[in-house]
């Protein structure tokens, strides 16, 4: 019964956004386009706000769902990215009783027999489950994460609501990447709701960083784990957005954020297999035994790997930039595949040339104080209600693309909350000049 009042609630939501959008169409033909201009842009942060404030009430999936809209903004009206970047996966715990079932469920016994302790109130709680903190038979203390129960049946009610809604949706915006909306959700929700998939990247992440005593990741307990169930030694440390926390331990936040993004820059380009969630509230921050920062990474469920071909890309587009060969920018462009076959590819040239010149001009001191006017002249590409509507045909968002652009975003934004004035692409340049080198080796054998 509950699965049935979700999926009124969700239809009803999308529903009124689809009415709204229809009325708009037909007072077009009364009033015109020009008339219509102001109105659309009204009726577009009205229907965002309505969406954020649904996928709120909702929750789950839904957060998810506006996580991925706020990132892939570019191909949404403006408001959209402006209203749902706000979302926060962060929601209050189950109850224990829930969390109990589900350990016994999975691992065949309760957790007062599987643990010599096991603290019944939640340490963090978010849409899909929550952490719990115990202590093993053996003494040591860990951070247990349970799936929520029926967490496999909400996902599938949702996610049935959302393919209906997003094709409706394409009839109003004909964009080629609204279908990869569900299909990047989809792919995310199946990594996150499989802890035994979470437990691999999780090992597979440590091994790469073995070398590097200063990221620091959880051990794994196999015996205390399923598919749902997760066991992890307990890591501790100060939540790495706490600026004045940092500062008090002794550590520089400018040393802090050098260390995160030289990480991200390691899993991205060499590794090729990156943390998809570098949120605040999956890092801590120790203080090394030498008084350096040590960076504890958390949460793997999205761990992801990045293709070659988008790699060898981004190297383009990075060769174009420094050179100023935007045939070489658009190259790379075309090798990560965001460029539709049959597309306008003199239109999408001609855009790509704007951005290109807009990037060159642009003269950042502070990145922590972009303007909402600075970063709307940037992503405005300058074309006519027809030209747009093309471009959006021309381009399409490949597959596994959302999970580098998210993590870009979010820890882009948080290295500029600790150190405004870092250059990210300065800090990252030894680590793409390394992979630059490695790819022209293994080209020339």
């Amino acid at each position: 019964m509950w699965a049935f009042f979700r999926l009124v609630r969700a239809s009803w939501l999308f529903g009124r956004i689809l009415a709204s959008y229809l009325l708009q169409l037909t007072l077009v033909r009364l009033l015109g386009r020009e008339r219509m201009a102001a109105r659309w842009r009204r009726i577009h942060r009205k229907n965002a706000r309505r969406l954020y404030h649904g996928f709120v009430r909702l929750r789950g999936v839904y957060i998810k769902l506006g996580q991925i809209l706020s990132i892939m903004g570019t191909f949404l009206p403006p408001a959209y990215g402006e209203e749902l970047e706000g979302l926060q996966d962060e929601v209050p715990p189950r109850r224990y009783s829930a969390i109990r079932r589900t350990i016994a469920e999975s691992l065949g016994k309760p957790p007062e027999e599987l643990f010599e302790s096991f603290e019944t109130r939640a340490l963090a709680a978010a849409s899909l489950g929550q952490v719990h903190r115990a202590t093993t038979a053996e003494g040591e203390v860990v951070a247990v994460k349970v799936l929520y129960p029926n967490v496999a049946t909400i996902i599938q009610v949702d996610l049935r609501v959302l393919g209906w809604a997003l094709r409706v949706y394409r009839w109003f915006v004909p964009v080629r990447q609204i279908e990869r909306v569900h299909e990047q959700l989809t792919d995310m929700l199946s990594r996150e709701t499989d802890l035994v998939h979470e437990a691999r990247c999780l090992e597979r992440m440590a091994k790469n960083f073995e070398d590097d005593p200063d990221i620091l990741f959880p051990e794994v307990h196999h015996e205390l784990s399923s598919d749902r169930v997760l066991t992890m030694s307990f890591m501790d440390g100060v939540k790495i957005s706490k600026h004045e926390q940092l500062e008090e331990m002794g550590l520089d936040p400018n040393a802090v954020a050098t260390k995160l993004v030289q990480a991200f820059y390691k899993q991205l380009f060499l590794d090729r297999f990156f943390h998809a969630d570098p949120h605040p509230g999956n890092f801590f921050v120790k203080a090394g035994d030498a008084g350096q920062p040590q960076i504890v990474v958390l949460d793997f469920g999205a761990a992801s790997e990045v293709s070659q071909s988008m790699v060898d890309g981004m190297f383009d587009i990075l060769a174009g930039m420094m050179t100023r060969n935007d045939d070489k920018v658009l190259e790379g462009i075309e090798r990560m595949g965001f460029v539709a076959e049959d597309g306008d590819r003199a239109l999408l040239e001609r855009t790509t040339r704007l951005y290109f010149e807009k990037l060159l001009n642009l003269d950042i001191q502070d990145f922590s104080k972009i303007s909402p006017q600075v970063a709307h002249d940037l992503a405005d590409p300058g074309l006519k209600r027809d030209e747009l509507r093309e471009l959006m045909k021309s381009v399409e968002y490949p597959h596994g693309w959302f999970f580098v652009e998210r993590a870009v975003v979010i820890l882009f934004g948080l290295s500029a909350q600790l150190a405004p004035k870092l250059n990210t692409v300065q800090v990252g340049f030894p680590y793409v000049a390394a992979a630059m080198a490695s790819r022209r080796t293994e080209a020339s054998a």
